[in-house]
């Protein structure tokens, strides 16, 4: 049977679909836009979707909370294994200083609550990942956004601070789902997922800039500067704070029940060029 993938044009979709393929697993995407490949059908949630085949399982790779509210709107044929990305941002950002992070903390919770609700309700296997700072794609909005800005103004700014940083590669993620398809012992299970090492902030940046493919200044920002924009922009003080916060995630679950292990920070200049 088929596996309906949601997102597939984002950056851990990039690496799905070909894991899919190898893995002898048919499979079909929804799209906006036309594609010359048959196997991409015209549609969006939550409402303009296409007629669906029996499946086999729907992977979610965008937001959850919408995923959410269309699984429990629509019924599926069969009983699909159902698998979502949500984000390590439902914990990391539960106690955050800024309102706006602690109601995405509270979306994103909301919505894997929801969808293990419906799926027990309906007979449906269900999996989550939640992963940390994804890469690799060139299309994240974290570090591909620095890296780009620094190699047009030949400036890389590194922040100081503290917290502990795991990086996860899409493609990492995209084997985990496929593991998780085939595997029994994936279903109702949520499945915390960041990169194979932890790694200073500081570290991370240094790292990122190094592999950026052209020549950059490394500008170290104190954090006293760090603290200074934080009191003038009310935007920064979540993502000052956290500087010193460990935001990471404990494979070990992943590791034993699926085998997957995810690689360390170590990228490329082709690390951050959009791949399609």
């Amino acid at each position: 049977m088929t596996v309906l993938v949601l997102g597939a044009s984002g950056q851990i979709g990039q690496f799905l679909l070909p894991r899919l393929d190898a893995a002898g697993l048919d499979w079909i995407a929804v799209s906006r836009q036309a594609r010359a490949d048959a196997r991409w059908r015209l549609g969006s949630l939550p409402t303009d979707m296409p007629d669906l085949p029996p499946l086999r399982a729907v992977v979610s790779l965008g937001p959850i909370t919408e995923f959410a509210a269309w699984l429990s709107a629509n019924r599926l044929p069969g009983t699909p294994h159902i698998l979502a990305t949500s984000s390590m941002s439902a914990e990391s950002k539960r106690e955050s200083m800024i309102v706006e992070e602690r109601e995405v903390s509270r979306r994103l919770r909301e919505g894997e609550t929801a969808i293990a609700t419906i799926c027990a309700s309906r007979g449906m296997p269900w999996t989550l990942f939640r992963p940390t700072l994804i890469y690799g794609a060139g299309v994240d909005k974290s570090l591909t956004p620095i890296v780009h800005a620094s190699l047009r103004r030949r400036v890389f700014p590194i922040p100081s601070g503290r917290g502990q940083r795991q990086p996860v590669h899409a493609d990492d993620i995209a084997a985990a789902v496929v593991a998780a398809i085939a595997s029994p012992f994936a279903r109702g299970q949520t499945f915390p997922i960041g990169g194979g090492e932890r790694l200073p902030a500081a570290e991370m940046f240094r790292r990122a800039r190094r592999s950026a493919g052209g020549t950059t200044l490394p500008v170290p920002i104190p954090r006293l500067v760090l603290d200074l924009a934080a009191m003038m922009s009310p935007a920064m003080r979540g993502p000052v704070n956290r500087l010193d916060s460990d935001l990471i995630a404990d494979n070990a679950e992943l590791e034993r029940v699926l085998d997957i292990h995810p690689r360390g920070f170590q990228p490329s200049p082709e690390t951050w060029r959009r791949r399609v």
